[in-house]
């Protein structure tokens, strides 16, 4: 495929799971691809040589989420490299679960950064380059939306955010011919939430579907509102969930 040739993305947290699945299907897609990662630079360096490998440029970027000013860098070094940005895929996040009682406030401080902050400032910093046909895309999470198990409000609370600002950066950004958009995956094979896990059967027996989606399922929901088929979705909020929250 090649409906984003010409076009630069970049993935924040793009070196495993979900974030390694949307930058190479970008690249499939034709874009060239810079993706951000906290630690695990050989994971980066694995994911730029699939991008590699489809002929597209890629460019792997330290940067912990939970430093804004560490984001705001990342989108500033993509453009100077790759030369332009047209697609800004927020997905950087962390897992935290357990007793709100026992949430502590470095705990909370920590996941409102990389969920909340991160992708305000990723979103300011990348407005200041998009043009017409920017997209900009986070990812959130189902139980942003529907909580059916306990000890997930920090990550609720935080994922929940991201409808609220998608909303305001279509309004905002619109008139720019930019779109913005929040997908929210459910249960999804990674690291964070093995299919194999101690909650995964409770977690297949509130799908609909009956079981996890992968990385690529999420991969290719952001495809969509990445080209030119997304051109008139905006504001809005997609699960990708097996039907979780039907």
């Amino acid at each position: 495929m090649s409906q984003l040739n010409g076009r630069v993305a970049l993935v924040t947290g793009g070196s495993r799971g979900i974030g390694a699945a949307i930058a190479t299907r970008l690249a499939e897609d034709g874009a060239d691809v810079a993706l951000t990662y906290r630690a695990g630079k050989d994971k980066a360096e694995e994911v730029a040589a699939r991008i590699e490998r489809t002929g597209r440029r890629a460019l792997t970027i330290q940067a912990d989420s939970s430093d804004p000013d560490a984001v705001t860098e990342a989108v500033e070094r993509a453009v100077r490299e790759l030369g332009r940005l047209d697609i800004l895929v927020n997905n950087a996040g962390v897992f935290p679960h357990g007793p709100i009682e026992e949430v502590s406030p470095a705990e909370r401080d920590e996941v409102i950064a990389v969920h909340v902050t991160a992708a305000f400032a990723a979103a300011q910093a990348a407005s200041r380059h998009l043009g017409e046909g920017g997209r900009i895309i986070s990812i959130g999470s189902n139980l942003g939306l529907r909580v059916p198990f306990p000890g997930l409000a920090l990550y609720a609370m935080t994922k929940s955010a991201l409808d609220g600002l998608t909303k305001a950066l279509a309004r905002e950004l619109g008139p720019r011919g930019i779109t913005a958009n929040v997908v929210h995956p459910g249960s999804t094979e990674s690291d964070m939430n093995p299919p194999d896990g101690p909650s995964a059967d409770a977690q297949r027996a509130v799908s609909a579907l009956g079981h996890f989606g992968t990385p690529a399922d999420v991969a290719a929901t952001v495809s969509l509102l990445a080209g030119p088929d997304g051109r008139m979705i905006t504001g809005a909020a997609l699960l990708v969930d097996g039907g979780t929250n039907a």
